[in-house]
């Protein structure tokens, strides 16, 4: 009987010196015990010291504190963040801002913790305004549809074409927009507008900046006979006046001048490469527009645009493989490259008053079954100046 209560008696009593134990440790614990957030910050050492109240959508950022060890939910606004228990310690937690755009817009962190204990924080989740990054085509007929790359397209958003002519919406992802294009559209920007800003493209929709090759109207020493002046049934549609269509087979190293001439033959058309890009080409990008029925898949194009004083047989090679599968595309190539593949042959592009020679050459290693059709030749500035 008396080694019962011992039992008892001992066991009260490590159970009354566990209690007191553990009360004096929550006391010893910084404030507390409870969770507490002195500030969040970016996480790159270098940085340490750039504190945050608010960041981007994706960004990883660093929450310190105390007492944050049993950390198990993250919400930013009404979207939780994905928690990683490595990550976590009693004084800091690394987590990545979410992706998707909250619906409820509190600017509030809360962290949840295991025990029940909820702390909330301000932290602003700031959403991008649109990128416009490009079109797969800047030329595209009224009432067709055009798409729209970039990033950043939350709905509800517009899309409205220079001349104030707002398009339909046709489909809509973060990162692509499908619209019908309206009645009434110009050459212009693009502007797509958003709950979290608007932006306006540096790109031109249909854009009639700088052409220095054109069809409109034929002009130049080679090739009259491949341009189209009335598409007729098999022909690409039209999508800015006639257009040059080589519809051949071109054998391996056939020397094939498509289009072109120097200065005198090209008319005043051949001074529209603006000087600034002959003198600084990295602002500046050459844009044309193709469209392939058959695959563009062997040979070489062969590009001259904006030499002064004498065509190059070899500068900028524009390779295969391209395939539209039927439709139009605009193609970009840093001006950079262009003038670097004439520096490399020793060959120094300067300004002219009187104009530039101007060349599309098939030449290349391997038979070409070509049906490939070319238009809107242009030089024009990478970006805008605001």
């Amino acid at each position: 009987m008396k080694n019962r209560y011992r039992s008892v008696f001992l066991f009260a009593v490590l159970a009354l010196l566990a209690a007191f134990q553990i009360s004096c440790s929550e006391k010893d614990l910084p404030n507390n015990g409870d969770p507490i957030i002195k500030y969040i910050r970016i996480t790159k050492p270098e940085s340490s010291d750039s504190l945050l109240v608010g960041a981007f959508q994706s960004n990883l950022i660093a929450i310190v504190g105390e007492n944050l060890q049993g950390a198990s939910e993250i919400w930013f606004n009404d979207q939780r963040a994905v928690l990683t228990p490595t990550y976590i310690t009693n004084t800091t937690i690394l987590v990545s801002v979410p992706a998707m755009v909250p619906k409820d817009i509190t600017n509030k962190m809360k962290i949840m913790f295991s025990d029940g204990r909820v702390l909330e924080h301000d932290f602003e989740v700031q959403i991008s305004e649109p990128v416009v990054a490009s079109m797969n085509s800047e030329f595209v007929p009224t009432g067709s549809v055009a798409t729209i790359n970039g990033d950043f397209f939350y709905e509800p958003l517009t899309v409205t074409f220079a001349g104030g002519k707002t398009a339909e919406l046709v489909s809509v992802t973060d990162k692509i927009i499908q619209v019908r294009v309206p009645d009434g559209a110009v050459p212009g920007q693009v502007t797509v507008k958003t709950n979290f800003g608007e932006t306006k493209s540096d790109f031109w929709f249909r854009d009639n900046r700088n052409i220095f090759l054109s069809s409109d109207p034929f002009t130049g020493w080679w090739n009259q006979a491949y341009v189209v002046t009335k598409p007729g049934p098999g022909d690409p549609v039209a999508i800015n006046g006639n257009y040059i269509r080589v519809k051949e087979t071109i054998s391996g190293w056939q020397w094939k001048e498509v289009a072109g001439g120097p200065p005198d033959a090209m008319g005043a058309i051949s001074k529209n490469v603006p000087d600034e890009a002959i003198l600084k080409p990295s602002d500046y990008n050459l844009k044309f527009e193709v469209n392939t029925l058959k695959p563009y898949n062997n040979n070489m194009l062969k590009i001259n645009v904006g030499l002064s004083n004498d065509f190059v047989n070899d500068a900028y090679l524009w390779a295969p493989p391209y395939d539209t599968k039927g439709e139009w595309r605009t193609v970009i190539i840093p001006f950079e490259e262009i003038m670097a593949s004439y520096e490399k042959l020793g060959v120094k592009p300067s300004v002219s008053a009187k104009g530039y020679y101007t060349r599309l050459l098939f030449h290349g290693g391997g038979d070409l079954n070509a049906d490939i059709s070319l238009d809107n030749f242009r030089v024009v500035p990478k970006v805008l100046k605001k």
